[in-house]
């Protein structure tokens, strides 16, 4: 049987400093997963049959919650409701359902009771000491993962102190497809911030503006060279004269995902291009939106398959419309889902075309 694994922490919460047990899953399960473990049980189960009954279970759930009802299944799991809000007096009116709404989810006694009398806990090594990046943002557009060659690129985090003089001491940025540079440009290095003005490599194509970037340091004089990743990718701003196809929206390949073709534009302007993956139905929601994270973009188009497609502008802006190709609509979906959490941007620096 195998065990449940965990590693010590430090928690920041306490003084003196003390340490808590960090649980540490194994793998994530999901319906295929189970599916096939049943299946294994009971040989003459179809598996794609329980994997629709499972999916059918939960949508099954969902549809008693929202009727208001709650759901126990037997030494198991209770699923049910609960509202979270504050009213001064009776007869207040509430604030909107999706601020207060909570589904609760709560395993039964006996339930609880089984796994702890069978699970095996098993202890790992601490986690060694890393340079963690937590955040980039550019201090000129104020903007998080865009990296401006005519800005300054701000990180923060903890344990990220290195001295570029050391030898492998050096902040990285590279391209996803092709180039490379160690960083020279430095504003500010400590533990907790290093900003820097990027010294960007080149990659073989326009639309190539993806970049990695890693912090490596020693800890000693003599001490192991540690690296810390930045888990999330960095895009630079792209050109795009209206009327000459441009590829944005992609990654390391050989051709674009997506090409801007053409639109209507009353004056040079910068926006940003917007991508969101629909886990549940496997679309896209292309929008176009302004530099500022606060002002609201514009209506949402839903692209479904390879083909044209025009968005619409928003409100202050010169851009009235935007028309765009997408070449690739599986590869565009694999890279959001994969790269991006779901949700992709590009920054566009637009120009009309004659």
């Amino acid at each position: 049987m195998a065990t449940v694994q965990w590693r010590p922490e430090v928690n920041a919460l306490t003084t003196p400093q003390s340490y808590r047990p960090r649980y540490i899953p194994r793998n994530v399960v999901g319906y295929e997963e189970l599916a096939a473990e049943i299946v294994q049980g009971h040989p003459t189960y179809n598996e794609d049959l329980v994997g629709t009954v499972m999916e059918s279970l939960v949508e099954q759930i969902k549809e008693h919650l929202i009727n208001g009802d709650q759901v126990t299944l037997t030494n198991a799991f209770t699923f049910r409701l609960s509202l979270s809000t504050r009213m001064d007096a009776p007869d207040d009116t509430l604030p909107p359902v999706e601020d207060i709404l909570k589904v609760r989810v709560s395993a039964s006694r006996p339930f609880v009771e089984d796994v702890q009398q069978k699970a095996r806990l098993e202890r790992l090594p601490a986690s060694e000491k890393l340079p963690l990046i937590t955040a980039a943002e550019d201090t000129v557009l104020g903007l998080k993962d865009v990296l401006n060659p005519v800005g300054a690129l701000k990180l923060t985090g903890t344990d990220l102190f290195f001295d570029h003089e050391h030898e492998g001491g050096e902040c990285v940025l590279e391209g996803t497809r092709n180039g490379k540079t160690i960083q020279s440009r430095f504003v500010r290095i400590s533990n907790t911030e290093i900003t820097f003005l990027p010294d960007i490599p080149d990659q073989p194509d326009p639309w190539n503006n993806e970049y990695t970037l890693t912090v490596s340091t020693h800890y000693t004089e003599h001490g192991t060279l540690r690296t810390g990743i930045y888990r999330r990718r960095l895009r630079t701003p792209l050109n795009a004269e209206l009327g000459i196809d441009t590829g944005i929206l992609t990654d390391r390949a050989n051709s674009p995902y997506v090409t801007i073709t053409d639109g209507t534009l009353a004056a040079d302007e910068t926006v940003r291009i917007q991508v969101v993956l629909d886990l549940h139905e496997g679309d896209v929601l292309f929008s176009l939106l302004g530099m500022n994270e606060e002002e609201p973009g514009g209506e949402e188009v839903r692209v479904t398959a390879d083909g044209p497609y025009t968005l619409p502008g928003f409100a202050g802006s010169g851009l009235s419309s935007l028309n765009l190709t997408v070449n690739n609509f599986s590869k565009l979906v694999e890279m959001i889902r994969n790269s991006y959490s779901g949700r992709l941007v590009d920054v566009l620096a637009l120009t009309q075309g004659s």
